[in-house]
């Protein structure tokens, strides 16, 4: 959480001046949900990502300093420069990638789960998908699909009260994404989003749930995001008490606090831990602005799938 929160946090400053290209949507405030839910995965297992992806594609084990490149736009991005902010992805580490279209992940995380179904393998997938995606067609289709077919998934709402600039009270009829679980036959629990440890045991059951073959899991992890819908957002929109009252839920003060009072660690062991991981970012922007720009003459370089020799091609 800490590494997510200083990555995001210099992530900010850069696009303010300029050296991020695009658009880019934080996760601040939100950390506890990708690591909760990410800790309990296999490297092979996948997930999907929305636009606002750093901190999933983070907490699955993507290296720091080539995503950082790959936010400046540089040639050692983990997509060569060419996904950014919201199509960042590695396939070495299972994250198939962020999506800058509302609900895009949960189909791509379905047909993962189907693929190692008929591959006879225990990998799960997991979605993250915003409270936003649950009112578009491709989360229904996903959740009938993977029942009809007992897939290993795992849908993660990140229901951070907001799909964009609407409040979602004011925006889906059923306000618990639970809820929408039961029309699907789907087992579904609801949790803190913003508790580590809630997030990371409810994870553990979801996980294993689907890996034993049970059946696909909803989890909805209820959090909320301390910047704006983008960098640069003014958040005209809500009011600056609701803020405050977020803020006093920080997911890592109550983290840092639990591990505290349970004697994993004392405070000067967190604030180290806290330190580390500036170091570690600041390191990997330095690489990041060390790397070349793509070459312009790969410009059209994968855009297709490389061609295989003819040797590797079996009956």
């Amino acid at each position: 959480m800490l590494r997510i929160r200083a990555f995001e946090t210099r992530a900010e400053r850069l696009f303010l001046d300029g050296e991020i290209p695009g658009f880019a949507h934080l996760s601040i405030g939100q950390e506890a949900v990708a690591a909760g839910v990410c800790e309990p995965l296999r490297t092979t297992d996948y997930i999907t990502s929305t636009h606002r992806g750093h901190g999933h594609t983070l907490a699955k084990g993507a290296p720091v300093p080539n995503m950082m490149a790959e936010l400046l736009g540089r040639s050692d991005g983990v997509c060569r420069g060419r996904g950014g902010s919201m199509h960042i992805a590695d396939f070495s580490v299972g994250m198939l990638g962020a999506n800058a279209i509302v609900a895009g992940g949960l189909g791509l995380a379905t047909g993962a789960a189907l693929s190692a179904r008929l591959t006879d393998r225990d990998d799960v997938a997991v979605s993250f998908f915003g409270d936003g995606a649950t009112a578009r067609g491709p989360f229904h289709e996903a959740l009938n699909l993977a029942v009809v077919w007992e897939l290993p998934v795992v849908f993660v709402c990140e229901n951070n009260g907001w799909a964009s600039t609407t409040r979602s009270s004011e925006a889906l009829a059923v306000p618990r994404i639970t809820d929408r679980a039961s029309a699907y036959r789907i087992a579904s629990r609801g949790v803190d989003g913003n508790d580590v440890f809630a997030v990371h045991d409810a994870a553990l059951w979801a996980v294993e749930h689907a890996r034993r073959g049970a059946g696909p899991v909803l989890l909805e992890c209820v959090t909320y995001r301390m910047r704006g819908h983008y960098i640069g957002d003014a958040t005209k929109y809500r009011e600056r008490a609701e803020l405050a009252e977020w803020e006093e839920r920080d997911p890592i003060p109550r983290a840092v606090t639990e591990v505290i009072k349970a004697g994993v660690a004392d405070p000067a062991t967190c604030e180290r831990m806290r330190r580390d991981a500036e170091v570690e970012i600041e390191n990997a922007v330095e690489f990041a602005r060390a790397s070349a720009p793509p070459d312009v003459a790969e410009l059209a370089r994968y855009l297709y799938s490389e061609r295989l020799p003819a040797d590797s091609w079996s009956e």
